[in-house]
């Protein structure tokens, strides 16, 4: 392990003590340029802090991190659900919340070297090498939910597949209408699920000879609300959809909102499908693509532990399957 200090990461990056320590505690409150040139100071030093030392010379801390965006939608709430059924009885869970790439970049550059934790599981939030080698250069176990690095464990679904999948039910239920109603203004920092789906889904469609032409494709901001706005745009068409996708349960309620307003029956007059299966939707009857949500938050954690307790073990991809669950909206 390195003797190296705070005093000599200063030195090398030419900055004060000062800012060294709000680079690895509040990185926010340093510029791009001077944040960069701290962190390659400690990558260059291998410079560790006393805390986390003391911790790594200990063998472990009981804390386990969840980096994360999107924190409060449904879908991340039955993960977490997963992660904490494994990680419960033996680790504290920290949650990182991301609202910006700057944030996730902040944190994968300064979790490794100052925050006490065993391990990382990231979830749906892509990254670079340099990201990756520092994290790996700092030994901090790390394990991907919804995305994929070559240093990394991931647990993953096929979400092209999953708009496919979607596709080929409701052609098989003799639709020959279809809309869309997804995601717009995506943050650059995170997985672009809606728009992976719609690609399947518009894929299987055209095989059918059916392509969905652009004024059926409406994209908005995520919620309910503005999923219920498009949803009317597109029983607005002289020739409306008889079937409605949505790339996520939200979405789908919302577009259930708007039928409901316009009086338009479901699923007589018109078929609605979701994407998750949050829990939510057995309840209203939502027909929709389930995705093993707690199962991933479970395989996840049973991840990094194996290689916490083995960090000469393989890495592993592991892919778990979609299925259409029926209900009362198709």
């Amino acid at each position: 392990m390195s003797d190296a200090t705070i005093y000599d990461v200063a030195k090398s990056a030419n900055v004060s003590i000062t800012t060294v320590s709000r680079v690895l505690n509040s990185p926010n409150q340093v510029n791009q340029t001077t944040r960069s040139r701290v962190l390659a100071a400690i990558d260059r030093l291998h410079f560790v802090p006393k805390a986390e030392a003391a911790a790594r010379a200990r063998k472990g801390t009981g804390r386990i991190g969840v980096l994360a965006p999107f924190i409060t939608y449904p879908s991340f709430v039955q993960r977490l659900r997963g992660v904490t059924a494994v990680a419960d009885a033996d680790y504290e869970l920290v949650i990182y919340n991301v609202d910006s790439a700057s944030r996730r970049d902040n944190y994968l550059a300064t979790l490794s070297v100052t925050r006490r934790l065993d391990g990382l599981i990231v979830m749906a939030l892509p990254f670079d090498d340099e990201a990756g080698e520092r994290l790996r250069a700092h030994h901090l176990e790390t394990v991907l939910i919804e995305c994929v690095h070559p240093f990394f464990s991931s647990v993953e679904i096929d979400n092209i597949a999953g708009g496919a999948l979607v596709a080929r039910y409701l052609l098989a239920r003799g639709h020959r209408r279809f809309g869309f109603v997804g995601d717009a203004n995506v943050p650059n920092y995170a997985i672009h699920t809606s728009e992976q789906r719609l690609y399947g889904f518009q894929q299987e469609l055209a095989k059918a000879g059916l392509p969905l032409g652009p004024e059926y494709i409406r994209l908005d901001d995520h919620g309910l609300d503005r999923a219920r706005q498009q949803a009317h745009r597109l029983l607005d068409l002289p020739e409306p959809p008889t079937a409605i996708f949505a790339p996520s349960d939200t979405q789908a309620m919302g577009v259930l909102k708007a039928a409901r307003e316009r009086g338009v029956a479901v699923p007589d007059e018109l078929a609605v499908i979701g994407f998750d299966d949050v829990e939510v939707a057995e309840y209203i009857g939502l027909t929709t693509v389930r995705q093993p949500l707690e199962e991933s938050g479970r395989v996840a954690v049973e991840l990094l532990l194996a290689r916490l307790a083995d960090s000469a073990r393989q890495t592993q991809r592991v892919m778990l399957p979609l299925e259409i669950v029926q209900r009362e909206t198709t």
